[in-house]
């Protein structure tokens, strides 16, 4: 179990401009923010992070949405991150998330959620390294 993950506030949470109300609310389930940064993803920089999903049937509309706009990689640490997380975000559709979660109070559907949480220790590496480097990750202090 390891005790950082990545979040990534959406394009939807971006253009609803409610970065803010979804970042207190991590706080506030005990996440440190170890890095953040707004960027906008090439098409084949969504791609290139999705490739575990490439084949699979939502891979094209998820990366085109991706890429459609600014997002906000987040480095978060907490014991059990990962696990810890993906229960703060709420199931991947908001109509099964459970009350008081990220997704059941922000997101409007299944393909447009708010938040992508890494689902693994071993892909929160992966995937923390796509956006981040070590050198850029605030030390625990």
């Amino acid at each position: 179990m390891g005790n950082v993950t990545l979040g990534i506030l959406k394009p939807d949470c971006v253009r609803k401009n409610i970065q803010g109300k979804v970042i207190t609310k991590i706080q506030d389930a005990g996440f440190k923010i170890l890095a953040m940064k707004q960027i906008r993803m090439t098409k084949q920089q969504a791609e290139g992070f999705y490739a575990v999903h490439k084949g699979r049937p939502f891979y094209e509309e998820l990366t085109k949405f991706m890429s459609s706009g600014p997002c906000v990689p987040m480095v978060l640490q907490k014991d059990d991150a990962v696990a810890a997380f993906r229960k703060t975000i709420g199931a991947t559709d908001p109509k099964d998330a459970d009350p008081g979660t990220v997704r059941k109070e922000f997101a409007d559907s299944k393909g447009e959620n708010i938040v992508h949480g890494s689902d693994s220790d071993e892909n929160a590496k992966v995937e923390i390294a796509y956006f981040f480097t070590n050198s850029s990750l605030i030390a625990n202090q």
